[in-house]
């Protein structure tokens, strides 16, 4: 069964406290670009119970030669059965996930168990941040972890190749997540080469949180995509860097009702520019207006 996308610190205190037998599974990804204090962070404080993913290790493929794929490529998928079910992950059981409050790590698991055929799965909105400012209790240290049963299903949300994404920029709607100022190609301070897919829009992930790390109420949501012309009448695909705030992109046109199951280049823009032979655009294009709520 579907859950809703997204859960409250309160909501999932109260299905915490519901005893072991319904209680929810939950999965800490924190993960920062340049950082693998992940863990260590997890050792400090994480929420009562959580077990710790690696978005390098677990949620993402060894990238190929010559920049292949991405610097966070999709994981094989017999991999990320196994990897997930060793994690603790159940077939029928629910899963929330949290990273330390931007959502973007969170959002990646969130979309690749979807994509597996693991629906009930939320996030926590807000992440650790949230919870902590409820006060809610935190523990440290490492858990046992017991092996879930979880198998391959049919999921949704299709993984795109570069020929796939820019068939969706040219006859759909390719979004472009990352910052405006690496989407208009002023400058890009992680990848080699500035711009952006030719056709794609700018809707910059960061621009769909609120300044506490929640995400904006889906009607201010549907009017940060509505200005960059996404409006669902088309078929709607999400790019960025690595394949990691696209997905927080999907998350947010999930909880907009705009789409519950956007596709994703995970390769995205690190895998587009390994092919010098791909064409590349510069300038404004279309962006969403981030002080439009």
């Amino acid at each position: 069964m579907a859950s809703p996308p997204l859960i409250s610190p309160l909501e999932l205190a109260a299905l915490l406290r519901s005893g072991p037998g319904s209680a929810p599974l939950l999965l800490d990804v924190r993960w920062a670009l340049g950082s693998d204090s992940g863990f260590d962070d997890y050792l400090q404080g994480h929420l009562p119970g959580a077990l710790f993913v690696d978005l390098q290790r677990d949620l993402s493929g060894a990238p190929g030669d010559g920049g292949r794929g991405g610097r966070h490529p999709m994981p094989h998928p017999d991999d990320f059965e196994l990897d997930l079910a060793e994690c603790g992950v159940d077939n029928g059981r629910l899963v929330a996930v949290y990273d330390q409050g931007h959502g973007m790590a969170a959002a990646r698991c969130w979309w690749l168990l979807r994509h597996f055929g693991k629906f009930d799965v939320a996030v926590l909105d807000g992440g650790l941040a949230a919870w902590r400012a409820h006060r809610l209790p935190i523990e440290a240290g490492l858990r046992s972890i017991e092996e879930g049963d979880f198998t391959l299903g049919r999921g949704v949300g299709r993984n795109l190749d570069a020929n796939a994404a820019a068939l969706y920029a040219a006859e759909g709607v390719l979004i472009d997540a990352r910052a405006p100022h690496r989407y208009r190609g002023e400058a890009d301070d992680v990848d080699p080469v500035a711009g952006h897919i030719p056709g794609a829009v700018n809707v910059p992930a960061a621009g769909l949180l609120a300044a506490d790390g929640t995400f904006l109420a889906p009607d201010a949501l549907r009017r940060r995509f509505t200005d960059a012309g996404v409006t669902g009448d088309r078929p709607v695909a999400v790019y960025c860097g690595s394949g990691v705030s696209a997905c927080l992109v999907a998350l947010a046109l999930c909880v907009a009702g705009i789409d519950d199951s956007a596709a994703v280049y995970m390769g995205s823009w690190s895998d587009w520019i390994s092919d010098p032979g791909r064409p590349i655009e510069t300038g404004a294009g279309r962006t969403a207006q981030p002080g439009r709520v």
